[in-house]
């Protein structure tokens, strides 16, 4: 297949969320939003002036705000429990796991500004352990769209689907890299580029990255498998294989700690099913400094240069160890 172009537009996903809430919204009657003192950060002004009456404001009370979404999914609406990711799982995390997960309620949880997206707030606004603690819970799907089209696509898949959700959104904007008509799959990794050297996975903020990086191991000759994997809970287990079997290495990115995330799912895989050299990157097990995201994310040695170093290093073992 030809590589995907990268746009040089930047979209916010949290306005193809609002989009998409708001346009259901106006043929289902039973779709509520439910925040914490977040409306504007959650950009659910346009829902709020259209349908004030389903719009519940619970404050800064995250616990209480899942179980208000708990409570609304019993009584039969279709809740969107949003606010920033770090505050939604970090308080929350046990009513999302005995209020959410093993109710087994119908809640879409939105983790909004996820990442490093508030990274001049400092580590205490940093959401790069939420992966970690949502994907270890049964019956909770965590998924964390590459773009805006991909976001409008998640959020109609979210509505429709039978269960909880935990849909990781970030502020920082990010060019578009899937078609227009994209339908979101549930553990159905994309395929953005294809190649036999190593294998790039990646998702959210760091899809584009990948792409990029890919783009600059091909100026060497060099022909990098990129894979858009949103889906971390349940994880694309055959195109980690594939990938595996296909490429004999595999390199990960995410805007995540490099414990218990995207990479650490994969790794799971690779280790059961195919091993091969892999390298995980992300946030170091560390409290990152305080900076803008763009900052940070090189600082951990995932701009695309930098990604596509620890490629050839990858390749490079590869090639030894044949």
């Amino acid at each position: 297949m030809n590589a995907v172009t990268i746009s040089s537009k930047l979209h916010d996903c949290r306005d193809a969320f609002v989009g998409v809430l708001e346009r259901l919204g106006a043929d289902n009657p039973k779709i509520v939003a439910v925040c914490n003192d977040s409306v504007g950060s959650s950009k659910l002004g346009g829902f709020k002036s259209k349908w004030p009456e389903r719009l519940v404001n619970v404050g800064i009370a995250e616990q209480n705000m899942v179980g208000v979404g708990a409570g609304l999914a019993n009584g039969g609406l279709l809740p969107f429990v949003c606010g920033a990711a770090c505050f939604l799982t970090g308080r929350s995390l046990e009513q999302i796991k005995a209020d959410i997960a093993y109710s087994n309620a119908n809640v879409k949880l939105i983790g909004i500004s996820s990442g490093m997206a508030y990274g001049e707030l400092g580590p205490t606004h940093h959401s790069v352990e939420d992966f970690a603690w949502t994907r270890v819970l049964p019956n909770l799907p965590v998924v964390a769209p590459c773009d805006s089209i991909e976001t409008a696509a998640a959020v109609e898949w979210a509505a429709s689907y039978q269960g909880p959700v935990f849909l990781r959104l970030s502020r920082v904007g990010v060019p578009d890299l899937l078609p227009a008509d994209h339908k979101f799959e549930l553990a159905k990794a994309n395929l953005l580029r294809n190649g036999d050297a190593i294998t790039l996975i990646a998702n959210g903020t760091l899809t584009h990255r990948m792409m990029k990086a890919a783009a600059i191991l091909a100026e060497q000759g060099i022909e990098a498998r990129v894979l858009n994997m949103a889906t971390v809970r349940p994880i694309d287990v055959e195109a980690v294989v594939a990938a595996s079997r296909d490429t004999g290495a595999i390199l990960t990115a995410e805007e995540h700690s490099t414990f218990g995330g995207l990479g650490s799912a994969i790794a799971e895989v690779v280790v059961a099913e195919a091993p091969v050299s892999m390298k995980i990157l992300g946030v170091p097990g560390i409290f990152a400094p305080t900076g803008s995201a763009e900052f940070l994310l090189d600082e951990f040695g995932m701009s695309p240069h930098a990604i596509a170093e620890v490629a050839l290093s990858l390749i490079a073992r590869k090639s030894s160890s044949a």
